[in-house]
């Protein structure tokens, strides 16, 4: 069913005329985000501010079958905050206040509209620590990284958001308002429904406070650039460092090609971009004992001399660690810049990562294309940007589906899964099959239609 002008004036009642959107700039604004270059236009936007509210307007819309597609930042690479199918753009961006910080049980509540550096910088405040920092952390809600299960560099140490996420309210897409736990560090108290909403993209509730767990902020850490001539050393040197027994807090790869991207678009030299240089690995780790930290990265540095690793650079204040994670956490926008706008975000055990990086050039050169490859090498988690001559979205492509089928199979004989931390959405649903069997898909298809049983909430995300 379409948006009427009744549906119009019913979601002005309940959150007020100057929150509901049909202008064409507003609509225009929701009708992308940042995967590929893709655009659906909703009919409305609105912009509710409690759970009270978006139960109401859920009731309506689970009454008369409009589609609604909840949105945060809209920072998301898989198409999970697009509405494809018109309807209502629910948007969390008014939702935006942390509630509670409990200080006596390492606590926070939350609402999903807060941006996660502003959450992360509020409970450092107190010396408390919240890990998980996806390469958007300055603009993207919590909410968002609760639909996504987001990581980030952190996570090969701290874990992802799921590892913090203790208690969620939610509404329910027919309008029931419910809390899926309890804000409790152990609970087996029937099914895990906490777990099951993190990262269900949206297609189960909609999240309208989160509780989360902290941890004691690390009082130090330190930072460190190595260089490789060659990307699979760069990516085997990743699996050498935890054999040896260490565990950085973050380990990241970064492919030279991007690395010269980046650093032109935000004009630093912080990084040798040399053409002898193929890959530089970052390597961070942090604790409490300055002396211990030391040592681990002088022993990391020897290590890396049996990969062939160059020169070390270590960052020696804090000026020159943000440089540095500047550049990588810019590299996204930067080489979607460019023309890499088809993303893929694959995760393998780590001591694969070199037999994928391998492949991804290999099919490269089979289909004309150029491939940059960067990310969460600890995690075995690499992002792969694709510049093809032609073909500039992979979502409704059938040549570029059929070459990421083959990149997922490789995936796939690797013991790896199509997505690590971006999520499945619109863009990596036609990939489903190649690592889920169809009984897993039935047991999907069957919690999706317990939850929303009209199919309103997000439909056609991760599955039709």
């Amino acid at each position: 069913m379409k948006v009427t002008a009744e549906h119009i004036q019913a979601f002005k009642n309940i959150v007020g005329d100057e929150y509901v959107f049909v202008d064409a700039e507003t609509l225009d604004f929701f009708s992308r985000d940042e995967t590929e270059k893709l655009q659906f236009t909703p009919e409305v936007v609105v912009k509710p501010r409690t759970a009270e509210e978006i139960s109401e307007i859920l009731k309506i819309c689970n009454r008369d079958l409009l589609p609604v597609t909840p949105r945060g930042a809209g920072t998301g690479l898989s198409g999970g905050a697009l509405p494809q199918l018109g309807g209502v753009l629910l948007s969390t961006a008014r939702m935006n206040a942390i509630l509670n910080l409990d200080e006596r049980n390492l606590q926070v509540t939350t609402e999903p509209g807060v941006i996660t550096e502003v959450l992360q910088n509020a409970v450092k405040e107190i010396n408390l620590f919240y890990p998980p920092d996806p390469s958007s952390k300055g603009s993207c809600f919590i909410g968002g990284n609760i639909a996504e299960n987001s990581g980030g560099p952190k996570a090969v140490k701290y874990g992802v958001v799921k590892d913090y996420v203790l208690n969620l309210e939610v509404v329910l897409p027919t309008g029931e308002i419910i809390w899926t736990g309890a804000n409790v560090l152990k609970n087996v108290t029937g099914y895990n429904l906490t777990q099951l909403m993190v990262g269900s993209e949206g297609t189960l509730a909609i999240v309208t406070k989160i509780v989360l767990r902290l941890i004691p902020l690390p009082k130090y850490d330190l930072l460190m650039l190595v260089p490789f001539a060659s990307l699979e050393k760069a990516s085997e040197a990743v699996s050498a460092i935890f054999r040896a027994g260490f565990t950085p807090s973050a380990l990241e790869l970064v492919e030279i090609d991007a690395l010269k991207i980046v650093s032109k678009m935000v004009d630093s030299f912080a990084v040798p971009v040399n053409d002898d240089i193929a890959a530089h690995l970052i390597v961070e780790v942090d604790g409490n004992n300055v002396d211990v930290l030391m040592s681990e990265m002088e022993q990391i540095a020897e290590l890396m001399i049996q990969y062939d690793g160059g020169e070390v650079f270590f960052a020696d204040d804090s000026t020159q660690k943000e440089e540095l994670w500047k550049l990588r956490r810019r590299c996204a926008e930067a080489v979607k810049s460019v023309g890499y706008t088809i993303e893929e975000d694959t995760v393998v055990p780590r001591a694969e990562l070199p037999k994928l990086i391998k492949g991804v050039k290999e099919l490269g050169e089979k289909y004309g294309f150029h491939a940059v490859c960067y990310g969460h090498a600890g995690d075995g988690n690499l992002h792969i940007r694709i510049n093809h001559p032609t073909i500039k979205n992979s979502h409704g492509n059938e040549e570029m589906t059929n070459i990421l089928r083959e990149l997922f199979k490789i995936v796939k004989g690797l013991g790896g899964v199509v997505t690590g931390e971006h999520g499945v959405g619109l863009i990596q649903k036609p990939y489903m099959d190649i690592v889920c069997d169809s009984a897993n898909i039935q047991i999907m298809r069957a919690i999706k239609k317990a939850f929303d049983p009209n199919n309103i909430l997000n439909a056609g995300k991760i599955f039709d």
